[in-house]
């Protein structure tokens, strides 16, 4: 008998290859198909701070495959047909992004399908065994920086219930902090987004190597992202603090040299401290059981390359078709965008007040130009104009709009809407400043982030122009305490339809 265990161990491994020959031929083909995708993750993950952690998670999930070998040298893998569906759905969620200008939604769309080919040329019984580094792939996709402004603000509330308890006079006004002793402005940097992302992949990587239980998993998992949020709002409220007691510039060396890894790894020492107790996976504990997966019988090599020739012929219908819509609907931008003649209104220099540009990175073209009418009220007029909408030439967007991150201007309240667009409050260095949006894209105008992309996404998926155009009247306060929106209401009086002026822009010259 022991004379057939070497045997028996040489079939196992013949019996693997093959399928995993078929799962490096259709990943490597997948990765060729999507190269500019997952390109575009790899620099992500090397030049953002927020990323950073990324580029650990590769590492990791050959270090949880490695940890479950010896069940696994137990399993026979089987292709299986119902892996194809994740690639299916992989393909669909990246097509939504391509056409949506997401980049989330293309690269959660790309793992999708890495992560389907797995399952479809393993087998079912191989994908439970490792459905945890599986499932932990999806941390290779870069997400979290859409978090960045409600973390902002739910910072800034923290502060201001902290500032409360110790009796500090304090008032807020969307991400901007007045006491005593100064302004602050709780920046995209503090929001505390960079922490929490690393902290989440890091919690799920602890809650299944250190638990066994489920509701030990998932309460680690809520401390994992409540105390990094709270911890960042201690943060900013002892920043704030500090500057009362001492000076500004204190605050600042204080504030730097808490916010580095020294703060984010005693936040992370005192997570485990209290878990620590709770552990209840001992080393050497089997990851899964192979008699209770396995089932079925060995696979058939030539069915592994089957699927791996389905998987990737389904991966590319999603880039075929996105190509031949966007050439069928093709436009070139004009040479020249003429602003209107507002009847009341003349052209000024804009030599007043604070200057405001509005960011559309990837415009074809884009103006920007002050009126004034005989009352003396002034607005600033912005029109942005794109052929076509994709990466890194979005109408809507993370740093797109009337306040960028990190630029002069920041957001600090929304404020009633005029019909078929938004507006919002801006303020930088004290001075506040009112910015009314719209957005014409297909056949609405709105002012809605979520219209744009879902009418993007129907242009894109089902054929038609693809001119966008951004429509902003900005006007900032005359004074302190002086309300700038009767000059915008105004000047929208004046213009008329703005859809006229939007189409005028989108007319090919």
């Amino acid at each position: 008998m022991t004379a057939l265990l070497p045997i028996a161990k040489a079939d196992t491994v013949a019996g693997w290859r093959p399928h995993l020959v078929a799962l490096g031929a259709a990943w490597a083909a997948i990765l060729l198909l999507f190269a500019r995708d997952g390109a575009d993750m790899v620099r992500i993950w090397w030049t953002s701070a927020t990323f950073n952690h990324c580029l650990l998670v590769l590492p990791i999930i050959f270090w949880l495959v490695w940890q479950r070998l010896p069940e696994l040298r137990q399993l026979s893998p089987a292709a299986w047909a119902p892996g194809l569906v994740v690639i299916a759905a992989g393909g669909l969620a990246w097509l939504l992004g391509e056409a949506g200008s997401l980049a989330l939604f293309r690269h959660a769309g790309l793992v999708l399908m890495l992560q389907g080919a797995a399952i479809a040329c393993l087998g079912k019984a191989v994908s439970r065994g490792l459905a945890f580094p599986i499932f932990y792939a999806f941390f290779l996709i870069p997400a979290g920086e859409e978090l960045v402004p409600p973390l902002q603000t739910l910072t800034a509330e923290m502060s201001m219930a902290l500032l409360a308890l110790v009796s500090l006079p304090a008032h807020i006004e969307g991400i901007f902090i007045s006491t005593p002793s100064g302004l602050f402005r709780v920046a995209e940097a503090c929001s505390g987004v960079r922490f929490l992302v690393a902290m989440i992949a890091y919690g799920a990587l602890v809650a299944n190597v250190c638990f066994r239980t489920w509701p030990k998993r998932l309460l680690f998992m809520v401390a994992s992202i409540a105390v990094p949020i709270l911890a960042n709002g201690v943060r900013a409220w002892g920043t704030i603090y500090v500057a009362h007691l001492t000076d500004n510039q204190m605050a600042v060396g204080v504030d730097h040299l808490i916010y580095g890894w020294v703060f984010f790894a005693l936040v992370i020492a005192a997570i485990m401290a209290g878990a620590w107790r709770f552990f209840d996976r001992k080393p050497g504990n089997p990851w899964f059981d192979p008699a209770a997966l396995q089932g079925g019988k060995p696979g058939v090599p030539s069915r592994a390359a089957q699927l791996a020739a389905a998987a990737v012929a389904l991966a590319a219908l999603p880039p075929l078709w996105s190509a031949g819509v966007a050439a069928a609907g093709r436009v070139e931008a004009p040479r020249q965008l003429t602003l209107p003649n507002v009847p009341g209104w003349t052209r000024i220099p804009a030599t007043s007040g604070r200057a405001w540009t509005p960011r559309f990175a990837g415009a074809d073209l884009m103006r920007v130009a002050r009126y004034r009418n005989g009352a003396g009220q002034e607005v600033d007029l912005a029109i942005a104009f794109f052929s076509r909408q994709d990466e890194n030439r979005e109408l809507v967007g993370y740093g797109q709009g009337a306040a960028p991150p990190d630029g002069a201007w920041s957001w600090t309240a929304d404020l009633p809407a005029p019909a078929g667009g938004k507006a919002e409050r801006i303020a930088g260095e004290g001075v506040a400043r009112d910015v009314v949006s719209f957005y014409r894209v297909g056949d609405i105008l709105t002012g809605s982030s979520a219209g744009v992309k879902l009418e993007t996404m129907k242009v894109r998926l089902l054929g038609g122009p693809q001119r966008a155009v951004a429509v902003l009247v900005s006007s900032q306060a005359p004074g302190e305490g002086l309300n700038p929106r009767p000059a915008i209401d105004a000047f929208l009086r004046d213009l008329g339809p703005v859809e006229s002026i939007t189409d005028q822009a989108r007319a090919p010259r």
